[in-house]
């Protein structure tokens, strides 16, 4: 029961958001400096055809009427046309959005790959020269953003040694080879393993570039979870059992020290499909960020809506799902 209210208040919270976000953001793209018509006309163009174009996109009524309006169309599955593309907002983000899913599932993979192998290598050697080596990796990925290691991959990778493709998500020729547009699960699904590795080498930088930051905040927070568990009275049994070291990190401190680190990947998910805005316009990659870059751009206002609201309904259900998995994985929050 109490698991089905906090649900319940959960979902009642982020309609509110949306909500708020939708009006926020609708206002606040209309009132700041340019004018989109203005961008579609040539430069001889008459009031006339400024006077048409206005009324065509609703930009001749007032603020409040054209948010009306958008929002009935919007609950309708109607998020408007783009301006400058000429084709339904939703078909455009849509197609765009598997690309970026893709890129922030596999970086954050390897974000937990590398976190947690250096967290657990770092808490079985503590008070070690390995822990030391441990701590500076951490302080180096944590100060370096991820648009610069970005940079740094495409130098040392695409430059220096070109190994990998440094722009676009796969070779043209292979995209017609897919049936949707994620690409990589569907390579997966058919096996097929020659557009499997050309898929990841494409995405293998930048989903690099957005988890070595992610990697180092999982590996701080993760070492130090499993040090203070080490301490408690199971982990001390386990090792009176004559249980090896890290069989006792692993078996016994480890489950219960991740929960912490769950919320924090949970949020960070959030934040890492928001960083691929920078990094896919770095790599070319056919994302949605890289679509919106292009709208803002182009002061492509109903884009742009479309994009934000998008991008607020991933983050609200993604913390939705981390909170309710918190919730039933932990026991003393399952009974209230």
């Amino acid at each position: 029961m109490m698991f089905a209210r906090r649900l319940a208040f959960r979902l009642a919270t982020t309609a509110v958001t949306l909500v708020g976000v939708a009006v926020i953001v609708f206002v606040v793209i209309r009132v700041v400096p340019g004018n989109p018509i203005a961008m579609m006309l040539p430069p001889g163009a008459t009031e006339a055809d400024i006077a048409r174009l206005r009324a065509l996109y609703g930009f001749d009524r007032s603020i409040a009427e054209q948010f009306l309006i958008w929002a009935g169309g919007v609950l309708q599955g109607d998020f408007g046309t783009s301006i400058t593309a000429r084709r339904p907002v939703l078909e455009l983000v849509l197609g765009r959005l598997p690309a970026t899913l893709e890129l922030a599932t596999l970086a954050l993979c390897i974000a937990v790959v590398l976190g947690g192998s250096l967290a657990l290598a770092g808490a079985r050697w503590r008070e070690t020269r390995t822990e030391a080596a441990v701590d500076v990796t951490n302080g180096i990925g944590l100060s370096v953003p991820d648009f610069l290691w970005g940079l740094i991959l495409i130098l040392l990778f695409g430059v220096v040694w070109p190994l990998f493709p440094i722009s676009g998500r796969i070779a043209p020729a292979l995209a017609r080879e897919f049936a949707t547009n994620f690409y990589l699960a569907e390579a997966i699904l058919r096996l097929r393993l020659d557009l499997l590795g050309a898929l990841l080498a494409h995405m293998l930088l930048p989903a690099l570039a957005l988890a070595l930051p992610l990697a180092a905040i999982i590996a701080q927070l993760l070492k130090q979870s499993l040090k203070e568990t080490m301490h408690l009275d199971y982990v001390t049994l386990a090792r009176t059992k004559g249980f090896a070291e890290g069989r006792v990190i692993r078996a016994e401190a480890l489950p219960n020290a991740v929960l912490p680190t769950l919320t924090l990947v949970g949020v960070q998910f959030t934040f890492l499909i928001g960083g691929t805005v920078i990094i896919e316009r770095l790599f070319s990659y056919e994302g949605l960020g890289n679509l919106a870059i292009d709208a803002v751009i182009n002061r492509d206002l109903p884009l742009i809506q479309g994009i934000v609201i998008v991008f607020a309904g991933l983050f609200t259900l993604i913390n939705l799902g981390v909170d309710m998995l918190y919730a039933a994985l932990n026991p003393r929050l399952r009974r209230g």
